[in-house]
């Protein structure tokens, strides 16, 4: 069966960004997702679709087809109160790169990652992986019909990420804790 749109795929990967890995699948613990229904990069699944269980794939992502370039806007500066809760910072919360679930005054939900700590506290709310180039490679472990357990709201992570909770990050290594 080849991959096409109302197919469940799994599927093993590594993600290489600048050389290192910056994600991968874990052994026996395939990424496993309903194609077409938006929880992977469209580029990523452009580049899979109409292979099969076995079918090895490599390719690379540039950041435009990926999570796009750096937003500078998205680079901000806030005061520290911002991060009070009942009077007190949390200890190690400010610490440059750890990645903080926010909302904005519209209430939409942020990941922001601290990229430094002084009178104020710079913060990043660009996805982690924006800018880069992602270098994928893998393997094809199954294809099938999809069920409707399948079927989950995509994107249901406040961390941003894409493809709900599951311990995986295919686009940029969740690990805000509690989520994927």
């Amino acid at each position: 069966m080849k991959i096409e749109k109302n197919r469940f795929v799994s599927l093993n990967y590594k993600l290489e960004v600048d050389g290192q890995i910056a994600d991968q699948s874990r052994p026996g613990q395939p990424l496993e997702f309903p194609f077409g229904a938006g929880y992977l990069l469209p580029a990523f699944e452009a580049h899979i679709e109409g292979l099969s269980a076995g079918d090895k794939f490599e390719f690379t992502l540039t950041p435009e087809q990926g999570y796009g370039e750096v937003i500078r806007e998205a680079i901000v500066e806030l005061p520290k109160e911002t991060f009070m809760i009942n009077g007190q910072i949390e200890e190690g919360l400010l610490t440059p790169g750890n990645q903080i679930p926010m909302s904005d005054s519209q209430g939409n939900r942020l990941l922001g990652t601290v990229v430094e700590v002084g009178e104020v506290v710079k913060m990043d709310f660009n996805h982690p992986m924006a800018g880069k180039t992602l270098h994928f490679t893998g393997e094809i472990v199954n294809v099938r019909e999809t069920r409707p357990e399948d079927l989950r709201p995509a994107g249901g992570c406040s961390c941003g990420c894409e493809g709900g909770c599951d311990e995986h990050d295919h686009k940029g290594g969740c690990d805000c804790g509690g989520c994927h």
